[in-house]
């Protein structure tokens, strides 16, 4: 079975995207945390919350996938940003325990300029402080398309972030077509050798979770620039490809594809079709 599903807004409570989810095919999608330039959180319904997981339960969703705003970065120069990402960082982490077992997805942020090393560690240091043995969720370290300064560009940089985490096992990674494909790994022409490099450098096992894109920029241009499915440099075979694999077709699968609901509908049909 194919878990799919894609980015909604949760601004209607759990229950009403639970079930806008089902109306276009999906069992699992995505959601901001918050507006995703930052900012204060919207107060939980606990009532609400508890109807989303006894339906999700009844549906057997797979499990949902959170996004942490775009403007957490733990590695920036600025000291106000940091402590601004350990805060969000934190918070975001204590209201998933609501919804258990189900994962956090963050880019793991641009060193502007420190460097890689520097950028590194910063994160590494984040995800000491905030990171708890008894928390549910996976923190799920997203694969970048390597423009700027962004941390994440290669799998090498995602494993040494790992590595450097205590608690590693509350760690595991989202991988994004278009970013991996923007960033060099050839998931065209050789899908079997892409996995088999991030199985040799960070561990299948750390893989959790996809967002499936098409990429409007070629091969390795290092910009991130998300198509619709078969619109882009990727193509509609190769992403086929990609959701059978065997290491990706039971995880679930976010579509960032730049859509309205219809237009989901109509992918998350596409995919499923194909679905091997």
């Amino acid at each position: 079975m194919l878990n799919i599903g894609c980015h909604l807004s949760i601004s209607k409570g759990f229950e009403h995207i639970g079930k806008e989810a089902m109306s276009i095919g999906a069992n699992t999608f995505q959601f901001f945390t918050r507006n995703p330039q930052g900012g204060k959180a919207k107060d939980v319904d606990i009532n609400d919350v508890h109807k989303y997981n006894t339906f999700a339960a009844q549906n057997r969703f797979a499990k949902i996938v959170a996004h942490a705003p775009y403007t957490l970065n733990p590695c920036s120069d600025n000291p106000q940003t940091v402590e601004f990402a350990q805060m969000v960082f934190a918070d975001d982490l204590q209201r998933m325990e609501l919804v258990p077992h189900n994962y956090y997805n963050f880019h793991p942020g641009s060193h502007v300029g420190q460097g890689a090393e520097k950028g590194i560690s910063m994160i590494i240091d984040l995800l000491n402080k905030i990171l708890r043995q008894e928390q549910t969720t996976t923190v799920l370290l997203e694969t970048m398309s390597g423009k700027g300064s962004e941390v994440g560009r290669s799998f090498e940089e995602l494993a040494e972030i790992i590595n450097g985490v205590k608690l590693k096992q509350k760690l595991g990674v989202c991988m994004d077509t278009c970013h991996v494909f923007a960033a060099g790994y050839d998931i065209v022409n050789n899908l079997d050798g892409v996995m088999t490099e991030f199985n040799q450098v960070i561990g299948l096992e750390r893989l959790k979770a996809v967002h499936l894109n098409d990429s409007l920029m070629p091969f390795a241009s290092h910009k991130d620039r998300h198509a619709k499915i078969g619109e882009g440099e990727i193509g509609e075979k190769a992403l086929v490809r990609f959701v059978n694999h065997d290491a990706v077709k039971n995880l679930p699968i976010i579509l960032e594809t730049p859509n309205d609901l219809v237009g989901y509908a109509d992918e998350i049909k596409l995919m499923k079709a194909k679905c091997l």
